[in-house]
């Protein structure tokens, strides 16, 4: 079988070493981390023309939905922060709240170059440079107007990690 949860190997060594007295947690954490594999809800945090680009991904065409990538509005739900377009100085206190709200394990992945280093309006009195001074990121999607592929692939990727 393919999909089964324990390969032969793992199983034959939990039955040798007592599996319900030394590797129950092991187990627990590797179903947990199994589950969380299958499904992957991330919180929009879209912030100028990338937040446009990455709506487009729940649309028909891409529909990450069919791929367990469901997006949700509460950060308490989700699991995964996309950060996309240019974080002022103003918005990154809002940023900081909204990731100190969601549960663990949380990740951040930084969707173009305004998120990454603040683009094309870098020398700006009044922006952020780069949503990785305010908060750890995990992921780094970099260019300018990403197009839809590319996000779909890095959410693709993240969640086979």
């Amino acid at each position: 079988m393919t999909n089964q949860i324990l390969s032969n190997d793992d199983w034959g060594r939990y039955k040798k070493e007592g599996f319900l007295v030394t590797k129950f947690g092991d187990l627990i954490d590797y179903v947990m981390n199994w589950a969380r594999s299958g499904s992957l809800w991330p919180m929009t945090f879209g912030l100028a023309c990338c937040a446009i680009e990455m709506m487009h991904t729940a649309s028909s065409r891409y529909d990450l939905d069919r791929y367990g990538i469901m997006f949700r509005a509460s950060p308490r739900q989700s699991d995964v922060m996309i950060v996309a377009g240019t974080l002022t100085n103003k918005m990154a206190a809002a940023l900081r709240k909204v990731y100190d709200q969601m549960a663990d394990p949380k990740y951040v992945i930084s969707m173009g170059s305004c998120a990454n280093g603040g683009g094309y309006y870098h020398y700006s009195y009044s922006v952020v440079r780069g949503c990785d001074r305010i908060i750890p990121v995990d992921v780094y999607v970099p260019g300018a107007h990403q197009p839809l592929r590319r996000c779909y692939m890095e959410c693709y990727a993240y969640k086979t990690k």
